[in-house]
């Protein structure tokens, strides 16, 4: 299925590192053209110059409209159309709910929930125009459940990520636009280890049925089959991704 996706355009929030780089890779792999966004450029400048494909690397505060709404038109001036959008940006802060400050509430759910909005809101006219698109939002098995690392605002966030796209979904579909949600259980990341020590991320894995951490290249997977004509009856759904650690 190599270049299946020849010609298309995508962008991917939060792409300088972790699960980011790698859906960024993916979708490289099956030939899209890819806008690489982070809160700087520097930051994502390694993965541009490793790609196979054209690149581009934008940055912007998700959370703030006006820089989503430059971010995706300087987007389209160098890449083309967006047909592919990744709300993978996400923050996590372990903080107990005692003890959230409403400047961190606001900031975690800023960029998890609030910032998947604006750059969806941002693309969907395109999208429509063109007759095709695809949105694939990170969620996470906390939006289903508890989180395993992060307070009740990161729960609150990725739970509030899981009802915007199904009422995403649902008013965009006969637009030829796809929106679905993918929910990664504990995932060996960066994030992850400056979150819990390695005895810890240990006792998780060692408690799930498929007794290890996930790796960001199986989440990235995911994400692209979900961008390819391959998932054109699937919207509106959360995948699991996550070892067994939540069925439901």
């Amino acid at each position: 299925m190599e270049q299946e996706l020849e010609g298309k355009v995508a962008l991917v929030s939060g792409a300088a590192g972790g699960m980011g780089a790698a859906i960024a890779r993916a979708l490289s792999k099956l030939g899209v053209e890819i806008a690489l966004n982070d809160l700087t450029v520097d930051s994502v400048m390694p993965l541009r110059d490793s790609l196979d494909k054209r690149s581009f690397a934008v940055a912007a505060d998700i959370t703030n409209k006006a820089e989503v709404e430059s971010m995706i038109t300087s987007v389209e001036q160098q890449l083309g159309p967006i047909d592919i959008l990744i709300n993978n940006a996400g923050v996590l802060r372990p903080t107990k709910i005692a003890d959230i400050g409403e400047a961190e509430w606001d900031f975690v759910v800023g960029v998890n929930l609030k910032g998947t909005f604006l750059c969806s809101q941002a693309v969907i006219p395109g999208m429509r125009a063109r007759g095709w698109g695809r949105i694939v939002n990170l969620s996470s098995t906390a939006g289903k459940n508890v989180s395993t690392m992060g307070g009740a605002h990161y729960t609150a966030s990725k739970a509030g990520v899981l009802g915007l796209t199904r009422h995403m979904a649902s008013e965009v579909a006969q637009d030829g636009i796809t929106v679905n949600a993918v929910c990664p259980g504990l995932i060996d990341t960066d994030m992850t280890r400056q979150t819990i020590t390695t005895s810890e991320s240990d006792a998780y894995a060692s408690s799930f049925p498929i007794p290890r951490l996930g790796r960001p290249d199986e989440v990235a997977d995911l994400i692209a089959f979900l961008a390819t004509d391959r998932a054109a009856y699937i919207t509106g759904a959360s995948m699991d991704i996550n070892g067994g650690d939540l069925m439901i």
